[in-house]
């Protein structure tokens, strides 16, 4: 089956497991077109987030148990054919475990755990099995006691160079930062951001040139821009992703940088349900509105640009699909293809990009 032209790549699907959903989903995307063609599916357990491994040959999965059964998957995945096969599975050393992500030496897997509030460091063996877990708790609370009673590790972010890793806690109100080993692995606890009491830091994202960070919050919906250098953060601004005099529920959710660099985009799930859109100064990195954009469904929590940057790809959770939109990449705005896919409770959105067949 392998891939014939350059503008066809593998999309991955994470998926909570429903009565329409058995785990990870693999289609074949068209980069000039935006037709999607499914190929391959494994069952798994509340796959919700997925990490590809720098060579594309394997994919790690979390398990999105609670009551100790949070656990981190590995797969092999095969681009000749867009098949994935579990390869093995560890412990994610806490509940809820709901993001993942891959060092830039494709060695470590870092995991963090939602309701168990803590992270983890995982060795991925040369076959891509997982080794055992160095596990990292974090301490304290804020002010919303309903959502912040404890350490609520959301996102787990190695930086451009590799050196360090971000860590967003939506309970502590903290940004955690630690030096990162990428010979053992080891963690060294560096000086956090903290947010406004009651911000919930969620999702973390750098722009392409490695000089600014954005990072959502998911309780107040904001975004806030910050320069980045070796390892610090300096605040530049916060902002809101709603659109102006909404007073409905309020929970920002997924945020990324358009390939091009020029535009950030943000996903509000409660009762907005759209992407905002913003446009980047490239000298400042500081942000000012340019729009939102309807999900046309249900809880937008993750969505991804497809490896051109021309789609927006967003799944909306509660309405069992990803709504395809085409991008302009002169004003940012986002047009409805008409195009979906029919997947149970879609999580999250990865891509095993496509390269030139030569044959």
């Amino acid at each position: 089956m392998g891939f014939t032209q350059n503008d066809e790549h593998y999309l991955l699907v994470g998926t909570y497991t429903s009565p329409k959903s058995e785990g990870i989903y693999v289609y074949k995307f068209n980069s000039t077109t935006g037709d999607v063609t499914p190929v391959s599916k494994v069952t798994a357990g509340n796959p919700s987030y997925l990490a590809v491994s720098p060579d594309q040959s394997f994919v790690f999965a979390v398990n999105e148990d609670g009551n100790d059964k949070g656990s981190v998957a590995a797969y092999a995945f095969n681009k000749e054919n867009g098949t994935l096969t579990f390869i093995n599975k560890q412990p994610s050393g806490g509940d809820h475990p709901c993001y993942v992500a891959v060092d830039k030496s494709g060695r470590w897997v870092a995991v963090g755990n939602y309701t168990g509030g803590s992270l983890s460091i995982l060795p991925v063996m040369v076959n891509g099995s997982l080794g055992t877990p160095q596990i990292t708790p974090h301490v304290g609370s804020s002010v919303v006691k309903s959502r912040q009673e404890k350490p609520h590790v959301h996102a787990t972010v190695f930086s451009p160079d590799n050196k360090f890793l971000f860590v967003p806690d939506l309970g502590i109100d903290k940004v955690m930062v630690y030096a990162f080993n990428a010979g053992s692995g080891k963690l060294d606890p560096q000086e956090p951001v903290t947010t406004p009491p009651g911000a919930g830091p969620r999702h973390f994202t750098f722009h392409p040139n490695g000089k600014f960070a954005y990072l959502a919050e998911e309780l107040t919906a904001d975004v806030s821009a910050y320069t980045y250098e070796d390892g610090t953060l300096t605040f530049i601004q916060r902002i809101s992703a709603l659109p102006e005099g909404f007073s409905g529920n309020k929970s920002g959710a997924d945020l990324h940088v358009s390939p091009d660099g020029r535009f950030l985009y943000a996903s509000n799930r409660g009762t907005s349900n759209n992407i905002a859109i913003f446009s980047i100064d490239k000298r400042s990195g500081k942000l000012t509105p340019v729009g939102h954009q309807s999900t046309l469904g249900e809880i937008p929590r993750n969505f991804n640009f497809d490896p051109s940057g021309n789609f927006l790809l967003v799944a909306n959770q509660n309405s069992d699909n990803i709504v395809i939109f085409k991008r302009n990449a002169k004003t940012g705005m986002l047009e409805d293809t008409g195009k979906r896919i029919e997947v149970g409770k879609p999580v999250c959105i990865k891509w095993i990009a496509g390269e030139k067949n030569n044959k």
